[in-house]
């Protein structure tokens, strides 16, 4: 091989020179570094110091002890008073069933009290004449009394008159009979004034009867009134009507709901996991957030813990003692009082989805009976 074919070494290529980072971009990045860091130990301190406190959950609902608007007697409805979403007041006239019927009974009942009054008013007249013939007939037994001892008294008189001859045997004999016919006739009027006696007892019992009768007619007709008031429904606390399904014409029977008062004192039911409630104690301060009213916060407090889990007061509660067993992390239903007025109040509606946030720290010191830490 010639020398003119030999390759010729290639010329090497000059390394490029290392770009260094500018300052301000070194500058910049150390920002940021030592904001990241700052930043990481101020969500540690306040994690530390009070965000593990605060326990949170989306499983929470405004609640309302709704009243269920029933009535109590029977019959065709003859008038409705409110209409769908009415405010009513407490006392509020809501429904009017047909009264005829029952202010028929109410009468009918006022008449029998009349009537056992009548009764009873007629015995005590008739008691007071019984009375009237008492004395009388003690008055004739006392007058009977008298001739007898006079009659007594004359044949005692006249029997030693008799026995010497200064009187006749037959005088003697006519005393002796006037005397027995007057013992006769105390007799007579002593059995008259017993007999006279005992009527009482009687006329006694049949005022207690007619009073008895017209007790047991008053208590009818409180019954009836109590009945015949029952066919205005009123509402029995301020709120708002919701569920109605009555109509003017229809008939309803005691106990048909008819519709329901949404009571303005709503309140909120947050479903805590069992985790969460260790330091949960009543009156701790808590926030509430209305997915209907979002960005807004609420101020609120614990006013309750339920005494078990929602899976306990269930239709069908678990039981867990079966050869198969997973274990479920159960929640806790919380009431928590909303502290706002009723203007805000006024936005609130039974249902609507919540986010609650309970602050526990007052509560991280707790000990248990032991002396140790919870």
């Amino acid at each position: 091989m010639s020398a003119a074919d030999t390759p010729t070494p290639a010329a090497p290529t000059p390394e490029k020179p290392k770009k260094r980072m500018s300052p301000r971009a070194r500058l910049i990045l150390r920002s940021v570094a030592t904001v990241a860091v700052i930043a990481v130990a101020v969500w540690f301190f306040y994690h530390e110091t009070r965000g593990k406190y605060i326990e949170s959950t989306d499983d929470a609902y405004i609640h309302a002890d709704n009243v269920t608007v029933s009535p109590k007697v029977s019959g065709y409805v003859e008038q409705v008073y409110v209409a769908e979403n009415q405010d009513v007041k407490a006392g509020q006239p809501l429904v009017r069933i047909d009264p005829r019927d029952y202010a028929a009974q109410s009468a009918q009942f006022k008449a029998q009290i009349d009537a056992a009054t009548a009764s009873e008013e007629s015995a005590k007249a008739s008691l007071q004449e019984q009375k009237s013939a008492i004395a009388q007939a003690q008055a004739q037994l006392a007058s009977a009394e008298e001739d007898a001892r006079f009659a007594a008294s004359e044949v005692d008189r006249y029997t030693p008159l008799a026995a010497t001859g200064a009187e006749t045997r037959e005088k003697l004999n006519s005393l002796r009979n006037q005397a027995a016919l007057s013992r006769a006739t105390v007799a007579a009027r002593r059995a008259a004034l017993e007999a006279a006696q005992l009527r009482v007892n009687s006329m006694q019992a049949q005022i207690r009867q007619a009073h008895a009768q017209g007790e047991n007619a008053q208590a009818q007709f409180d019954a009836a009134n109590v009945n015949l008031a029952s066919t205005e429904i009123k509402a029995s606390t301020d709120g708002r009507i919701g569920d109605k399904s009555v109509r003017v014409g229809q008939f309803v029977s005691a106990g048909t709901r008819m519709m329901s008062v949404v009571p303005t004192a709503f309140y909120v039911v947050a479903n805590f996991k069992e985790t969460q409630i260790g330091l949960m104690r009543i009156g701790q301060p808590a926030t509430v957030e209305i997915d209907a009213l979002p960005g807004q916060e609420l101020q609120a407090h614990v006013e309750s813990i339920s005494p078990g889990t929602g899976a306990q007061f269930s239709l069908l509660p678990p039981q867990n003692a079966t050869g198969n067993f997973t274990k479920i992390v159960q929640r806790v239903p919380v009431r928590i009082a909303v502290d706002v007025g009723p203007e805000t109040r006024r936005l609130f509606v039974a249902g609507l989805s919540v986010t609650a946030k309970v602050n526990t720290i007052n509560a991280k010191d707790a000990k248990d009976s032991e002396g140790k830490h919870l």
